[in-house]
């Protein structure tokens, strides 16, 4: 280890809050045109990672548990901060429009799949269909449902490394552009000749006073007991390969925010300010469990994720073309997919705060139906690999 590697958590945390901070300040002293191009969040992710690959801090014991200790006591924090300003009303008027780019996005990504497979099928004999058919579930839905495929298909533990290596790196690197593509809906829009969903859903900011020293501390605390709370209740609600203990926690913190959008708490100022802040700080933390090892042992197989990504992107944009979809939906609707429920309504919140109660439907809907999309996609490979 490096003499700089840090080790303990403290000076952990000190980087994650500088590293969150730093861009979004020098925006608002600067105004470069860097920030029109990639915003700050997007900074901010690719200079955690950077930080996290180079080695800066040692993922020990304490680190890794304090990583998972800030994002499954943040993130449905977060959440019930976004959904203080939320018209859940409003939501509904998308109507079909939302399901509609949620299953074109499935539909693209099946034929990505499918065509990856054939494009380089010559260099992946034998069993080597399997990962890519456990990655169809993971980009769907969720890890559990990649680890429910493998289970009904009989891949060994060594092919499952190579499906996890694939969707750590697709998932970062679609993330990224993901975020970094907001600045583009307009012109996208006028192309695709649709209607923004941030404009069709406007939300109302019913605290416009600035946040307070007092604010800022009664919003924290409660969103933090807010989060523990749904945490300790989540721990005994039952679960299933669908909906495990962090699902029921993300949805009783997303009820309990829709709840309190509607008492006289939702006009207290500062919620703004406060969930703006933890945003980029969840992002800091997230980006800071990057970790790429191993890559050298799958350079076919980050070729072929690579190959889908491409592939479901430009199927999408040509299918938002016909459709009249907008940016966000597509963005959404396609980490919703790739990303799963802790990072769709990151990224949802990142382009209109009035768009986080889709991320996190569209990203359950995809949990649902992960696990029968990765066993479709195995039949059509195996079927493809016979000699």
């Amino acid at each position: 280890p490096g003499i700089c590697m840090i080790q303990t958590v403290w000076p952990y945390l000190a980087v994650m809050l500088l590293c969150a901070g730093i861009f979004p300040a020098l925006e608002r002293r600067f105004e470069w045109r860097l920030f029109k191009v990639m915003p700050p969040i997007v900074l901010t992710y690719l200079l955690v990672t950077a930080l996290s690959v180079s080695g800066l801090w040692q993922i020990n014991e304490a680190i890794r548990g304090t990583q998972a200790n800030l994002i499954g006591r943040l993130v449905p924090a977060l959440l019930f901060l976004l959904m203080i300003n939320c018209d859940l009303r409003a939501i509904f008027r998308l109507g079909p429009r939302v399901l509609g780019v949620f299953f074109c996005t499935s539909l693209c990504l099946l034929i990505a799949f499918v065509a990856t497979f054939l494009l380089y099928r010559n260099w992946l004999a034998g069993d080597a269909w399997q990962p890519l058919a456990a990655l169809s579930g993971s980009w769907v839905g969720g890890s559990a449902n990649m680890i429910a495929v493998k289970q009904a298909i009989g891949m060994s533990d060594s092919l499952l490394a190579m499906s996890l290596l694939t969707d750590a790196l697709g998932y970062s690197m679609w993330v990224v552009v993901l975020f970094s593509v907001a600045p583009l809906a307009g012109a996208f829009n006028r192309w695709t000749r649709a209607q923004s969903s941030a404009d069709r859903v406007v939300v109302e900011l019913r605290s416009p006073a600035s946040a307070t020293p007092d604010s800022v501390l009664v919003w924290l605390g409660l969103a933090l007991l807010v989060g523990t709370g749904c945490a300790a209740l989540a721990a005994l609600l039952p679960t299933s390969s669908m909906i495990s203990a962090t699902t029921w926690t993300i949805l009783l913190a997303t009820a309990s925010g829709l709840v309190a959008a509607h008492t006289p708490l939702a006009r207290y100022p500062g919620a703004n300010a406060i969930s703006s802040a933890l945003l980029i700080g969840v992002v800091a933390v997230l980006a800071s469990q990057s970790n790429f090892e191993g890559i050298g042992e799958a350079p076919m197989y980050l070729l072929c994720g690579l190959t889908i990504i491409v592939m479901h992107a430009v199927l999408l944009i040509l299918a938002a073309r016909v459709f009249h979809f907008d940016l966000y939906l597509c963005g959404i609707a396609s980490l919703a997919h790739i990303g799963g429920v802790a990072a769709t309504p990151l990224l949802a919140a990142s382009y209109s705060r009035s768009l986080v109660p889709v991320g996190i439907l569209l990203a359950l809907l995809g949990y649902i139906l992960g696990t029968g999309f990765g066993l479709g996609v195995a039949s059509i490979l195996s079927a493809l690999a016979l000699p």
